[in-house]
């Protein structure tokens, strides 16, 4: 007598959904909270009292989160142009070559700031700018901008090779035995083939620039506080629902960015 085997749909686990819809659940219903508080009318963040948009009109008026907010997107914008242009480089340099010894080294190298804990990365580069303020006597913005670009560059690489990983050769190769030159071939197949991937590493690059805490706390000279770390000092005193109105613009913000790249890339590929 032949028993029949117990199979299953590989494709379907039991109870897998459920599981994912708690863990999405218990992600997004702080941030649903945070949002819902942001038209809060009361002084209080725990306590409703009704809607009101006075919290926004607050952060608007609002002389320091308007510089913040500005030197936010000034050393962001800066720092992803400057990290994605590194990272589509060393792409290049990573992928477009035959495997030799010590590529698996430039690899880690490259993402080191990923796999070292950012608060060790943040002293790092405290003590040797500290070094270049004496011997220079400039504190401006420079230093976060070079601080915020080193540690995106991993942030926009990776997104950059996964794309040249992907993409077909044989359109630069035919390219060269057309006789394009390097920079042609780069210019007329390579780069807008490479265009979406370039365009989710600036945008996440951007992302994590701007909302970097650890790194701008321990780079920033005195009258530099970004918007995280303007909120992150008003944490520590009196906390009103104007930081969830904050808050609640630049997720609409992060959204909107995601959701543009999305449509962009999708016509793209």
């Amino acid at each position: 007598m032949v028993t029949k085997r117990a199979t299953f749909d590989v494709r379907r686990q039991t109870g897998f959904a459920t599981v994912a819809m708690i863990c999405f659940f218990l992600l997004y219903l702080p941030i649903a909270t945070l949002v819902v508080y942001a038209f809060n009318d009361n002084d209080s963040v725990a306590i409703w009292k009704g809607f009101s948009l006075r919290w926004f009109q607050s952060a608007w008026n609002n002389t320091q989160v308007i510089d913040a907010s500005i030197r936010s997107f000034q050393i962001a914008t800066a720092a992803a142009v400057l990290a994605t242009i590194a990272a589509t480089m060393a792409a290049l340099a990573t992928t477009r070559t035959k495997p030799y010894r010590g590529l698996t080294f430039k690899y880690a190298f490259i993402n080191q700031p990923l796999m070292v804990p950012e608060i060790v990365t943040a002293v790092a580069l405290l003590v040797f700018f500290s070094r270049i303020k004496v011997a220079t006597g400039y504190s401006g913005l420079g230093y976060l901008i070079a601080a915020h670009s080193a540690f995106c560059i991993p942030f926009a690489y990776l997104p950059i090779r996964a794309r040249l990983e992907s993409m077909d050769l044989s359109l630069e190769t035919a390219a060269a035995d057309l006789y394009a030159t390097g920079w042609k071939t780069f210019r007329h197949v390579t780069l807008p083939l490479l265009w979406p991937g370039i365009l989710a590493g600036l945008m996440l690059a951007f992302v994590v620039s701007l909302d970097d805490v650890v790194i701008t706390e321990f780079v920033k000279s005195g009258g530099q506080d970004t918007l995280p770390t303007y909120m992150l000092g008003q944490l520590r005193r009196i906390v009103t629902p104007e930081i969830n109105a904050i808050s609640t613009v630049f997720l609409l913000l992060s959204v909107g960015i995601v959701t543009i790249f999305f449509f962009v890339s999708r016509k793209r590929t």
